[in-house]
């Protein structure tokens, strides 16, 4: 059996909808009301959220957003680059990994409403990350847009968006 695969079933880890695997591993009890919440958010949400992501240089994350902050922990594996574009249309990407002194970084926060992919920095590996929401992750917050929609919006990045798009 492969890394990969152990990894997969120990942390009982499953697809998710804009690749590789993942599975909630804290919920807060305490929850905030919509009130409090704005109008970004419907409904309630816990205080946060937290997930194991595993993501495969076979496989990438494809651009999507949330209406929350999200903080990204490297665990295990290959560094991750992150892709951004932010709502204003700037483009940055960031090394997320373990080896500093090479300018990777175990932990980089995503802001509220850009957007995002991840791949895999290298070939035949892994990277095993931790990804933290507050508010609470719902998939109420989550927008995976199509290619076309997306390139319409931000038609100088056409290569990125097309790189990291599955629709």
């Amino acid at each position: 059996m492969s890394t990969i695969q152990k990894i997969i079933d120990q942390l009982e880890l499953q697809s998710h909808p804009e690749g590789g695997y993942f599975k909630e591993v804290y919920r807060s009890e305490g929850t905030i009301n919509q009130e409090n919440l704005g109008e970004a958010f419907s409904g309630q949400r816990n205080y946060a959220t937290s997930i194991y992501f595993l993501l495969t240089s076979d496989s990438f994350s494809a651009f999507h957003r949330i209406k929350q902050d999200e903080i990204w922990h490297f665990y295990k594996g290959s560094p991750i680059k992150l892709h951004i574009i932010s709502n204003e249309g700037a483009y940055s990407n960031v090394i997320i990994g373990n080896n500093i002194e090479k300018g990777e970084t175990p932990q980089y926060v995503v802001k509220a409403k850009d957007w995002f992919a991840a791949e895999v920095i290298g070939d035949n590996t892994y990277a095993l990350v931790g990804c933290t929401v507050s508010p609470g992750f719902d998939f109420n917050d989550f927008e995976l847009p199509e290619r076309d929609a997306l390139i319409s919006k931000f038609p100088e990045h056409r290569n990125i968006i097309t790189a990291f798009t599955r629709l």
